[in-house]
């Protein structure tokens, strides 16, 4: 748990130090900083979405998964958490849900704090999470500084989220081969361009009902006689 615990306080302490320079970034710096960082973000997930080597698989776990994400609404509870912290926080300013859900969904999902936190829970190594904790650093700072203190209340999200894996790792060891690593990595990075867009506000996209996607590869050798039916299936009425 030490990386996901250095990771959260990162967020905190970034997102901390963002609030008290928000005033002393103009505004038209801010914006461009974050169209850069969402361009960035972009890559990002473009460069981790190319480790896919079962396109199959890729296609099948986003739709599950947003089956699983709508059914769940999680995107609206996430947006509620961020209201009610809103309205707690007393800053009235709008801004906090959209910080806490859009920080919360950049540094949750994507590789790094996938296979960050599998490593840290299948051999102790927590290199990769260290690496996150900077980048995530440097990050909350401008996020903060635009969208306000919600960007703090993400390191929440990041420490239940990779947590939970770190946790849960070593009991699904026997299925965490690499290849499945991979492929959660490759979806990861698939929603992190859905992210993107939404930092670049050019389509809003629900990746938070998306989530569930990451998970689905788990589950894949088990799931893949039945797939292979319906694929064969479908074929021959083509």
């Amino acid at each position: 748990m030490l990386g996901t615990i250095v990771n959260a306080a990162a967020i905190a302490v970034g997102g901390l130090l963002g609030i008290l320079l928000r005033k002393g970034i103009p505004e038209s710096y801010k914006n461009t900083i974050m169209q850069g960082l969402g361009l960035c973000v972009f890559i990002i997930g473009l460069s981790g979405t190319f480790k896919s080597q079962n396109l199959l698989l890729l296609i099948f776990s986003i739709v599950l998964g947003s089956i699983i994400g709508e059914a769940l609404a999680i995107e609206d509870k996430l947006e509620r958490l961020g209201n009610w912290l809103e309205k707690n926080t007393g800053k009235g300013e709008g801004t906090v849900a959209k910080g806490f859900v859009t920080a919360s969904l950049i540094f949750c999902v994507g590789a790094m704090a996938i296979v960050g936190s599998l490593e840290s829970g299948l051999t102790g190594n927590h290199e990769t999470l260290f690496a996150k904790s900077l980048i995530d650093g440097i990050s909350s700072i401008i996020f903060a500084s635009t969208m306000g203190i919600g960007v703090v209340f993400s390191a929440i999200a990041v420490f239940a989220y990779q947590g939970f894996i770190t946790v849960t790792a070593a009991f699904m060891k026997p299925f965490l081969i690499e290849s499945v690593i991979a492929e959660m990595s490759a979806i990861g990075g698939l929603l992190i361009m859905g992210i993107a867009l939404n930092i670049l506000e050019l389509k809003r996209i629900k990746v938070g009902n998306m989530l569930p996607a990451v998970l689905i590869p788990i589950f894949y050798p088990f799931l893949q006689p039945y797939l292979a039916l319906v694929v064969e299936f479908f074929s021959r009425l083509l």
